[in-house]
């Protein structure tokens, strides 16, 4: 018998195995001990599904559900076993993933009538018989005129569009039973390997609710999310007007020589939704403070300046107040859980001074502005003086903006709040979406290396550590915001993969953030390139690819 060496990086054991084994039978003989049973492994820092099977030596790390990773994959599976159960139920029926919202994944059911609570009784019913069922989920490999033609038949045009755009001589695909379906990642083995979801009705079509990722034993709490839901809806009816939905959609355009258009499109119809929400503001007549905010990378500083343009149109004359002026003194700021300054905390900031600030302008009263000094970690005195006039605004950018403890003795009506960030994204296919923080991860490599001098491998590692900040300070206050503007463009993966591609290709196996490229990059490849040069200097992704005609 021939064997080979793993090494594990869950216990640091190095044991022989029979050549050809799956992960499974080699997580079964290294003994490791997990608090939950894994799904999935990491081999030489890429992720494989458990039923992967090894024939050289390699190292070896197992995960679970409570990794961002493993989080993807049981909801990758869970897609999978949704769209199989609305196949056997609804064989004329066309089922589409379309975003994340309140906890859970919206998804657009078509059966020719509208969905009732009998059909999502019916749906969770199969879906609960194929899990106990326990049906191995097989991957197969097949030329991929076999693939084209197998969805072709089945009616799934959104895959044989995109892989009519490829060139591949070979394509994989999955399986359940007679089931077929392409997912771009590893899967679970079995269906049984489903153990908790929510499935419910959903505006007009069904949330498939998902665990959390902290707790699996428990789903996510329900949030109500109205202002995300209409901007998504807005975002569709801009894509049901361009006939663009898909990847595979959008390569086509791109090969047929018409992306310049597409561009043109979708930049004016940001600006107009900038010069509506400058109406708004403008049509307020009591605004005084305009706060815009946004996760990282979300494009909220390109935003701030045209929205200021904007109100410059509607003769109103906006004045930029920086929040990292308002830092505490260094010694005073919070520290987190690893003892480190907590610069993205809230009380990071001087809060009494803000709103003191604030309240003397707003009254017509002159300030003195603070500059806090990164070197010295001292706040200090800036020598520039300010009076706001009647016709002026305030407007302040900051990850903090729609927190009401920023501002809580302002009146509420003398503010205007603006929640921005790339807010929708372009599906793979029907069945498979691309992650809008996929949107701003790539955006912030970019940035990274062209103005802060970091690696691809340096923001991925830090980007966990951004996410988490997000969720406590940011996510919580999105509904808070007057408005909401997408920064995301539909084009957009097609022109920063240009420039993303080869920044993660530097990313060396050896590390952690390997598996992160290796993902990014993966998805990447089935997305034609549309060259940088079509995007105006105006363009909100000037922010991170350069060429921009604005300051930063």
């Amino acid at each position: 018998m021939k064997s080979i060496e793993i090494i594990c990086k869950n216990n640091g054991a190095q044991e022989r195995c029979e050549i050809g084994s799956t992960l499974a039978e080699i997580y079964a003989l290294l003994n490791v001990k997990m608090q939950r049973p894994p799904v999935a492994a990491k081999v030489n820092n890429e992720l494989v599904s458990m039923g992967f099977r090894v024939f050289s030596n390699k190292t070896v790390e197992f995960i679970d559900i409570t990794d961002p990773a493993g989080l993807r994959i049981y909801t990758r599976t869970l897609f999978f076993v949704l769209c199989k159960a609305i196949r056997k139920l609804y064989p004329e029926g066309r089922i589409k993933i379309e975003f994340p919202v309140s906890n859970g994944y919206y998804c657009y059911l078509q059966i020719g009538r509208p969905v009732t609570p009998d059909d999502v009784y019916d749906i969770r019913g199969e879906m609960d018989n194929i899990i106990s069922s326990a049906i191995p989920i097989v991957r197969h490999n097949r030329t991929s005129e076999e693939v084209i033609e197998l969805f072709r038949k089945a009616g799934d045009t959104s895959k044989v569009k995109l892989l009519e755009t490829q060139g591949r001589l070979y394509t994989t695909y999955s399986s359940i039973d007679d089931y077929n379906d392409s997912f771009y990642g590893p899967t679970l083995t079995n269906t049984c390997e489903i153990t908790k979801y929510g499935l419910e009705m959903y505006h007009d079509g069904l949330l498939l609710r998902i665990p959390k990722r902290t707790n699996p034993d428990k789903l996510g709490d329900f949030i109500v999310q109205k202002k995300m839901f209409d901007i998504f809806d807005e975002y569709h009816r801009w894509q049901d007007m361009m006939q663009i939905s898909t990847v595979g959609m959008l390569n086509d355009v791109i090969i047929r020589g018409h992306s310049m258009q597409l561009i043109q499109v979708f930049e004016a119809l940001q600006e107009k939704k900038l010069s509506r929400i400058a109406d708004e503001i403008a049509a307020r007549r009591g605004v005084k403070v305009v706060l815009i905010a946004g996760p990282s990378s979300s494009g909220k500083t390109t935003t701030c300046k045209r929205l200021s343009i904007q109100l410059v149109t509607n003769g109103i004359r906006p004045i930029g107040i920086s929040l990292d002026d308002y830092f505490l003194d260094r010694d005073k700021t919070p520290v987190d859980e690893n003892g480190e300054y907590d610069f993205e905390s809230l009380y990071a900031l001087n809060l009494p001074l803000f709103n003191e600030h604030l309240n003397a302008l707003i009254a017509g009263c002159e300030v003195e502005l603070p500059r806090y000094n990164f070197l010295t970690g001292k706040n200090e005195l800036s020598g520039k003086k300010l009076r706001l006039h009647d016709n002026e605004v305030l407007v302040i950018e900051g990850i903090h903006a729609l927190n009401p403890e920023l501002t809580a003795q302002i009146p509420s009506n003398q503010i205007f709040r603006v929640y921005a960030s790339a807010l929708t994204t372009i599906t793979m296919d029907d069945h498979n979406y691309i992650p809008t923080t996929d949107n701003r991860l790539l955006r912030r490599i970019i940035r990274d290396y062209k103005y802060r001098n970091n690696t691809a491998q340096q923001t991925l590692k830090r980007w966990p550590s951004v996410r988490a900040g997000e969720d406590k300070w940011i996510f919580p206050f999105q509904e808070n915001a007057d408005v909401m503007f997408n920064t995301a463009m539909l084009f957009e993966l097609a022109v920063i993969k240009t420039q993303a591609e080869p920044l993660l290709e530097q990313v060396p196996e050896n590390c952690d953030e390997y598996s992160e490229a290796h993902r990014l990059r993966h998805f990447l490849k089935y997305i034609k390139p549309i060259p940088e040069n079509q995007i105006p200097p105006t363009s909100l992704l000037r922010e991170f690819l350069g060429g921009s005609m604005f300051e930063y």
